[in-house]
């Protein structure tokens, strides 16, 4: 089965195209030899979505998400369960990158997204109307606009719902009859087309970020139907710093940035990036990303998708300010806008980690990010 991708998303002109997208050819090598046992409504097997998610070098699968392969399994497992998948973790984890491999891998579509947020409504999440055709022929199956959680339903795909926790309660309950007994009523409509019952192949794949969690806590009868597995930071430098190299490389293409990161500066701004996680600051750790203070680590999100984020900009502001590669100066001057996002106090935990952490680091680049530390904006 081929993937069906959405119209106008493999241009060249196109962001982010979607990973099913991106990663064609792969998904292609993949079904072309994937001979074991597939659940129900499935596009690859277990197997199969195992090794697009976490890669195959044999093979000429590429990895995409660092992090523990049984955590991959398990999610695997609960999808092909009648349980949903609740991805939680701290932000910038790579919750939603998951997710988004999981559906391009099952369903080869991850497109059908529900994005959650105070404003989210019902209609967001199963379906509403085109008013022009419910005015003028009442209510029909061609007046009604089905929403991802209808579509995924009636076509067998996984849908995702980002940020759950962050929907009104009421919002989030009205999964509960989709979750349990697999089927929307449209009392607007009599008939076949009064009732859609989920074809083999739906699911739902929903992520909470743990620091949005308590704002609008989950029913406990919603929480029945999810299984929950947390997503934890990277906990090595190397495989980080890789990840970051990689992603960063591909942001700065798409930027029409000519030349690569530089490695010892992108070294420097992970570094920085883990110990300002850790808590390195006044009184904090030696140097070799052991935890320091509580009070020491930023409020602000230091993560490693903000890293990447940094990085880019570094990249951007180096090249088309300067015509070279950013430098270890244009990492304080982007790391400004990520440590005070959240509060002022942020910035003067950033200044205390450059005047008497960063001096204990040995490395041309370390002292020119010791350098640089007047840029910081007051």
């Amino acid at each position: 089965m081929t993937a069906q991708t959405p119209d106008g998303v493999s241009g060249p002109s196109v962001q982010r195209p979607p990973a099913e997208v991106r990663y064609a050819a792969e998904l292609d090598t993949l079904r072309a030899g994937d001979g074991d046992p597939r659940p129900p409504g499935w596009q690859l097997s277990l197997r199969a979505a195992r090794r697009f998610i976490i890669g195959d070098t044999d093979a000429g699968i590429s990895r995409k998400f660092v992090g523990n392969p049984s955590l991959v399994d398990r999610a695997l497992v609960t999808l092909a369960t009648n349980r949903g998948l609740m991805l939680v973790g701290e932000p910038g984890t790579a919750k939603s990158l998951l997710s988004e491999l999981i559906a391009a891998a099952v369903s080869g579509d991850s497109t059908l997204t529900v994005q959650g947020g105070a404003a989210t409504t019902e209609d967001q999440i199963k379906y509403g109307w085109n008013y022009a055709l419910l005015v003028a022929e009442g209510p029909s199956a061609r007046s009604l606009v089905p929403a991802p959680m209808l579509r995924g339903m009636a076509e067998g795909r996984l849908v995702r719902f980002e940020e759950i926790t962050r929907c009104p309660l009421e919002v989030q309950d009205s999964l509960l009859s989709l979750l349990s007994e697999r089927v929307v009523a449209i009392p607007e409509l009599t008939g076949p087309d009064g009732m859609v019952f989920a074809r083999q192949g739906f699911n739902v794949i929903a992520t909470a970020n743990t620091r949005d969690r308590g704002v609008n806590e989950m029913s406990a009868a919603l929480k029945r139907r999810f299984n929950f597995e947390t997503v934890f930071p990277i906990p090595d430098l190397d495989t980080e710093l890789a990840l970051v190299e990689a992603e960063v490389s591909t942001l700065l293409r798409r930027s029409g940035v000519e030349p690569p990161p530089d490695r010892d500066v992108l070294e420097v701004l992970v570094g920085t990036f883990r110990e300002l996680r850790a808590g390195a600051g006044a009184g904090g750790s030696d140097g070799s990303g052991g935890s320091g203070t509580g009070s020491d680590r930023p409020s602000a999100v230091m993560s490693t998708a903000e890293a990447v984020s940094v990085a880019h900009a570094v990249g951007v502001r180096g090249w088309f300010l300067r015509g070279e590669p950013g430098s270890a100066a244009d990492v304080v001057a982007c790391l400004a806008g990520t440590a005070a996002k959240d509060s002022p106090e942020d910035l003067a935990r950033l200044r205390r980690y450059l005047e008497q952490h960063v001096p204990r680091r040995r490395g041309p680049q370390w002292q020119a990010l010791y350098d640089a530390r007047h840029l910081l904006a007051d």
